[in-house]
């Protein structure tokens, strides 16, 4: 068996794996990177960036359909035509552009990159099956980035009619009806594309209202949106299995119903890949499904660390390429700890949500006295000649400080503006800070500007 020496090894080649790896690289570690696929993990081959193209493809669709009925500012449209395998083609285009990129990062950083299944034998040694045969690496630290994988329902497992996120975006035809179980981000997401698509959608949700992790008053312009979309949303109701003529047995508050579907999309939730790969047999500290690690990514094991969705929740690309940056400076010998005080939570439904930081709600329910402030887009500007003005900005911060505890916003586009937001909870911002910052004219940035000024009292556009 061939044998391979190296100062870091990283198993898994998602977000967080190539973007440690390739920090290592930078500061001169030598580093192998294996997974079984293509660098990217789920984020780029079958979840972010192929679920985002899908959804701009469908409200692109969406649009010309809708000027062809109903002419807006002067403009219509005819003809409307989907050829939804051509679209999977172009959106299968982009993530091999982007992950013929992340390899050609990592030859520039010089990381050995292999391709095969890997299983651990300790925490400084693993066997990777290859095409070309099996290799084995010994390491001096070793980093997991497994990732998760979609939960898949006992009485709906995936295969024929029922798929996962993964088949839902690699769908040739637009299925007549659909049925989406799970009213997350990922089912909304996916159901709202596909209703613009033309599909007749119905969404199961167990708890008493969708996207549960956001409060109502963010989460009730994006269900206005579904009800003007046509989509059916059935919460505090439990899907079953299929019955004998192919339809969604579902059980609801007002008694059980056959839903009709030709797909079902069951999008309830993922769980970490925190076994298998003989991540087991390293008996590692776990925090319920999840490796634990400490504040600066390391497991129970000496020299062993993990990163991403392996290590809980928020199970999201950024938080994990944030963790794998950390872990490669620390590796280098840099004295480095997790300290990000906000990790952006986006929903790309239509309309977008954005939320970082505390809601009023959860700040009270701390015993923090706070200020408020909403900015609705029906008073913007540039929202209003965008042609969509829904949503808004909301602020919340100390009441003795004024510092900025929390911003949550939802509206067409929002999740640009993620970035600035995080900004300004990183620094510590002042309300103060954000109003004495000037915001571009006209623009939906504006919109955090004036919440800011609310909050204070000084409401300039209300």
């Amino acid at each position: 068996m061939r044998e391979i020496q190296c100062r870091l090894l990283v198993i898994g080649a998602g977000p967080g794996g190539y973007v440690c790896a390739i920090r290592a690289g930078q500061l001169g570690v030598d580093t192998v990177l294996v997974d079984a696929a293509r660098p990217g993990g789920t984020c780029l081959n079958t979840g972010c960036i192929p679920s985002k193209a899908l959804i701009h493809a469908a409200e692109e669709y969406h649009r010309i359909v809708g000027l062809s009925s109903n002419p807006s500012m002067g403009i219509g449209a005819f003809g409307a035509r989907l050829d939804l395998a051509a679209t999977m083609a172009w959106k299968d285009g982009i993530v091999s552009r982007l992950t013929g990129g992340i390899a050609g990062l990592l030859r520039k950083a010089r990381i050995r990159l292999i391709t095969g299944e890997a299983r651990l034998t300790d925490g400084k040694t693993a066997e990777i099956t290859t095409p070309e045969g099996p290799v084995r690496i010994r390491t001096e630290v070793l980093v997991i980035a497994t990732g998760s994988e979609p939960v898949e329902l006992p009485t709906l497992p995936f295969g024929g009619k029922v798929i996962s996120s993964t088949g839902a975006l690699a769908l040739t035809e637009v299925p007549e009806r659909l049925a989406v179980v799970g009213g997350g981000y990922i089912g909304l997401e996916l159901g709202t594309a596909y209703a613009k698509l033309g599909s007749q959608v119905t969404v199961i949700e167990a708890g008493p209202r969708i996207l549960p992790q956001y409060d109502a008053e963010l989460t009730r312009p994006m269900a206005q949106r579904l009800a003007a979309l046509g989509v059916r949303v059935l919460t505090g109701a439990r899907a079953g299995g299929l019955s004998e003529t192919g339809a969604l047995r579902v059980a609801g508050v007002d008694g059980a119903e056959d839903i009709a579907a030709d797909k079902v999309l069951v999008t309830v939730g993922r769980r970490p890949r925190a076994t298998g790969a003989g991540i087991e047999g390293l008996q590692l500290a776990m925090a319920g499904p999840f490796i634990a690690v400490d504040e600066r990514c390391r497991t129970s094991m000496s020299g062993v660390h993990a990163i991403g969705d392996v290590t809980g929740e928020p199970m999201l690309a950024h938080r994990a390429m944030a963790q794998g940056e950390m872990v490669a400076e620390i590796v280098a010998g840099t004295r480095r700890s997790w300290d990000r005080r906000a990790i952006p939570a986006v929903c790309f439904t239509d309309p977008e949500i954005v939320s970082l930081g505390l809601a009023p709600d959860e700040a009270r329910a701390q015993g923090i006295e706070v200020m408020t402030g909403i900015f609705s887009f029906a008073a913007n500007g540039r929202a209003m000649t965008a042609a969509d003005d829904s949503g808004f900005v909301r602020v919340t911060a100390r009441s003795d400080t004024h510092e900025v505890l929390g911003i949550q916003a939802v509206g067409p586009g929002i999740a640009e503006m993620a970035g600035g937001f995080a900004l300004a909870l990183e620094m510590g911002a002042r309300l103060e800070d954000i109003t004495g910052t000037m915001h571009a004219h006209p623009t939906r940035g504006e919109a955090l500007h004036e919440a800011c000024l609310r909050a204070l009292g000084q409401a300039l556009h209300v």
